[in-house]
């Protein structure tokens, strides 16, 4: 069994308006973990393009997560942070990977049904594909590990399939070259944390999203501390005190979804959150939350605002870790380059 350096990768794509369930999901899950691994954190700008979007809404959102990773705590001089696009080896690596794939294989992935929803035949090659650019973001690193939400633990088990696919296809190839049993590692997930969904604070029911036409269903990474305020004010709740035991508390999803936050800002349990809180009514809980809120987020967001003020300032970050991540991605790329047979 070949053994293989831990190395995390995980990538955000630039969407815009980054908000709680971005940040509680995935970005505070990226600054833990680098405080104990060797971490690698990509803006997939080229994942962005499989909808059609604007190039100047594109390289404004690309800048707002990078700002974010740096506004949360993640350090670019100890890992390795970038945009995509820079790195043309995940493009070359990716073509490998869809001859690689089985069609049968991209046309299960949940996230294109629902993406492409009944208009399938007009959606764009890339949206049925990027699953394979997927792969290849992470295995161009030899990733052995990626912090995923819920819904992205099929396009990792994906990943899998085609790395244990390509190392059975080339196995004699992967010897012969001196790379041991296996060439790419089975990334395995890690999934942690109280807050890995956050929900609509509208409607519990519902993830948090942009799309959302409800400004108030969701808090902003860029939001001021009385906007912040106002939203936790005015989300959705019922007319019944909080609970003492997580079974009661499952059955009433805005309460928590309210609960699930505190817990994943306080770094606590829902269940030390319930041993606080039990039997209080929403209006003394949500002035609790407010403040344990802003205490946090704030900060972010005025760095957030700070550092979008100077994009060259960003831009030279990018382009640093760009150049750190191709060192890597290219040792990968030759590698796999002369065990597939290609002339270099």
């Amino acid at each position: 069994m070949t053994d293989f350096p831990e190395r995390v990768f995980s990538g955000v794509q630039p969407t815009g308006n980054l908000h709680l369930g971005n940040y509680l999901g995935a970005i505070k899950k990226f600054v833990a973990l680098q405080e104990n691994h060797n971490c690698i954190y990509c803006v997939v700008d080229m994942h962005a393009i499989t909808t059609w979007l604007d190039p100047k809404e594109l390289a404004t959102n690309t800048r707002e997560v990078t700002a974010a990773f740096i506004a949360s705590g993640i350090d670019p001089e100890k890992h390795i942070v970038f945009n995509q696009s820079q790195v043309s080896e995940h493009a070359e690596l990716a073509w490998i990977f869809n001859c690689v794939a089985r069609m049968g294989w991209l046309s299960r992935m949940t996230q294109f049904k629902d993406k492409a929803g009944k208009t399938q035949e007009k959606a764009s090659v890339g949206l049925f594909s990027y699953p394979s650019l997927m792969a290849a973001d992470i295995l161009a690193y030899r990733a052995t590990h990626v912090p995923v939400g819920d819904d992205q633990k099929q396009h990792l088990e994906l990943t899998r399939d085609i790395a244990q696919k390509f190392n059975n296809d080339f196995g004699p190839s992967i010897k012969e070259k001196g790379y041991g049993e296996a060439f790419f590692p089975l990334t395995e997930p890690l999934i942690e944390g109280p807050a890995t969904r956050v929900m609509s604070l509208r409607d519990g029911s519902k993830k948090m999203s942009k799309s959302d036409p409800s400004d108030l269903s969701r808090i902003v990474l860029t939001d001021d501390p009385d906007t912040i305020a106002k939203k936790f004010r005015k989300a959705k709740t019922d007319p019944m005190p909080l609970p003492d035991n997580l079974e009661d508390l499952k059955t009433r999803p805005e309460a928590e979804n309210l609960v699930n936050i505190y817990a994943a800002l306080s770094e606590t349990s829902k269940e030390a959150v319930l041993a606080d809180y039990a039997g209080f009514e929403f209006s003394k809980f949500k002035p609790a939350l407010v403040e344990l809120a802003v205490e946090k987020l704030a900060p972010i967001s005025s760095e957030m605002h700070r550092l979008q003020a100077d994009p060259g300032h960003i831009d030279k970050i990018l382009s640093n870790g760009a150049d750190r991540a191709r060192v890597i991605a290219r040792e990968t790329l030759d590698a796999v380059k002369d065990i597939v047979g290609f002339i270099r």
